[in-house]
């Protein structure tokens, strides 16, 4: 067995240790002892670009989200103005029954300019069309507005 030096605990400086040591090893910024773990200083340019990346992926989903909101929110609002002109074009045309909620109509334009609806489709009147023009057909909805069917 290898015998090691004996300390003479006479010859220990107090002061000496004292300086040479810290009363808070775990707030100083580098290993304290030999024994200690490594201790790198961080790449705050590194860490900063990292999070600036991942900031700018999060909010830039989140605007294509909002994007598609609006997209969506635009297409609604145009099919609801088609369907306010065209429920004001079919409350303008003739109608000579009553319509019933979720039945499919046929608007047609006569000769005269003026509009018609009726429950006859363009199928229906085989060859001859008494209309100047077939214009769509359409569904009466429950708030009473007029869903286009082709």
């Amino acid at each position: 067995m290898k015998q090691g030096k004996k300390i003479d605990p006479s010859k220990i400086d107090l002061d000496e240790m004292r300086e040479k040591t810290s009363e808070n090893p775990g707030l100083i910024s580098f290993p304290h002892s030999v024994g200690s773990a490594l201790v790198k200083p961080e790449d705050k340019g590194k860490i900063k670009g990292r999070a600036m990346a991942a900031m700018k992926e999060q909010t830039d989903r989140q605007l294509q989200q909002l994007y598609e909101q609006m997209k969506t929110l635009a297409r609604q609002a145009n099919d609801i103005k088609n369907r306010i002109e065209v429920s004001e074009r079919i409350y303008m045309a003739q109608i000579n029954f009553d319509p019933i909620i979720g039945q499919t109509y046929h608007l047609y334009e006569r000769e005269d300019k003026n509009d018609l609806l009726s429950m006859i489709s363009p199928e229906e009147w085989g060859q001859e069309s008494p209309f100047k023009a077939y214009i769509s057909s359409v569904r009466l909805l429950a708030d009473h507005t007029w869903e286009i069917l082709e």
